[in-house]
């Protein structure tokens, strides 16, 4: 009958204690044959909320197809995958029987142009004069304008074709056809593939090349719809063995059918040279705290009864402090109490569970 007892009287007197007792007395020499260790608490910035698979990946903003405005052959390549290029470089040179015909028709239209607006400049000349009708000016005026618009119609034909500005005064100027068509960049970027090869014939708009600027991009991260509830826009994202953090600014809004996620997009903070587009990473969403936050070792904190406790060092021993789980990382847990928890205070690190059996009565202090 004994042997039965006393569980159940250390039991109630454990109650007792943790009602009304929250101060643990011991001597340097107990704590050095309970194995109990201290160490200063550490104050954190940030909640740790889950750890989720991420893809780099690029803008389609920032994605470009480079592609052959006429039908003709591919004379030279200049560049291949993994080039940086600026705006405006040229790519490839591609010869096009089409280009000439699209170079004589704005030669012709540039002269008619000029023969129909020197005719409309004496006909006004006439007309101030009284020489002439209105209604002729009128006439020479309307022809004017007619091959003014037919001009303007085989410029732009030829920019659409894929010729320069540059290039376009050349030819007016100088009256030379040439079937080169230089394929130029149209931003600054990085060549990610390459479709052709020297020698092929393309068609008319044949993709050549796929160009990226990597200056910008973003993690698309997928999260398990059950945790969606905790992650809002404006969270951090860390990218696992890097320094390089992301913030989050869309949330999917529907579920992928064949592993429940929602995907998040993240947009990655500042330049940076480590990820690759394509690249697979672990990624980490880390959430700010309005309160005082704190990170211990797990070995730190001693549960009782569903809750979560913290032992603080005092003259006298420690001194039992009621803490809140708030996150995990690793082998930390992230931290929320009372007003006992400062940052640099002293706290038992190691040897937690001898502590709580010693606070509760359940072992001998010697």
């Amino acid at each position: 009958m004994k042997k039965i007892l006393l569980p159940l009287i250390l039991l109630a007197y454990a109650n007792t204690v943790i009602a009304n007792d929250y101060e643990i007395k011991i001597t340097k020499v107990q704590l050095y044959n309970l194995g109990v260790k201290t160490g200063k608490l550490k104050t954190i910035n940030h909640i740790p909320l889950l750890y989720a698979p991420a893809k780099v990946v690029i803008p389609p903003s920032q994605e470009y197809i480079v592609s052959a405005a006429q039908a003709g052959l591919i004379s030279k390549l200049n560049v291949t995958i993994g080039d940086s290029v600026e705006k405006n470089q040229v790519l490839a040179h591609i010869n096009s029987p089409e280009l000439l015909s699209l170079q004589r028709q704005l030669l012709k239209a540039n002269g008619e142009k000029q023969l129909a607006r020197a005719s409309f400049q004496r006909n006004e000349k006439l007309l101030q004069e009284g020489v002439i009708s209105d209604r002729r000016w009128q006439e020479s005026r309307s022809r004017y304008n007619s091959f003014a618009a037919e001009a303007n119609e085989a410029k732009q034909l030829l920019e659409i074709a894929g010729m320069s500005a540059k290039d376009i005064k050349k030819l007016a100027d100088s009256h030379r056809l040439s079937s080169q068509l230089n394929i130029r960049s149209p931003i600054k970027g990085v060549v990610l593939d390459r479709m052709v090869v020297a020698g092929e014939r393309l068609d008319i708009l044949a993709p050549l090349y796929r160009i990226a600027n990597l200056e910008q991009l973003w993690l698309e991260i997928n999260i398990p719809q059950e945790r969606m509830s905790s992650i809002k826009i404006g969270d951090k994202v860390l990218i696992e063995n890097t320094d390089i953090t992301a913030t989050i600014s869309l949330l999917g809004q529907s579920v992928n059918t064949q592993n429940q996620t929602i995907l998040a997009r993240a947009v990655i903070n500042d330049q940076q040279s480590t990820l690759r587009a394509g690249q697979n990473v672990n990624s980490q969403i880390i959430q700010g705290s309005d309160k005082p936050t704190y990170i211990v070792p797990n070995t730190a904190i001693a549960q009782n009864e569903g809750k979560a406790y913290l032992f603080i060092q005092s003259s006298t021993g420690f001194v039992v402090s009621p803490i809140a789980v708030i996150g995990k990382q690793q082998n930390n847990s992230v931290i929320t109490g009372n007003n006992d928890l400062i940052e640099g205070i002293e706290i038992a690190i190691q040897g937690a569970v001898a502590l709580k059996a010693n606070w509760l009565g359940l072992g001998g202090s010697e």
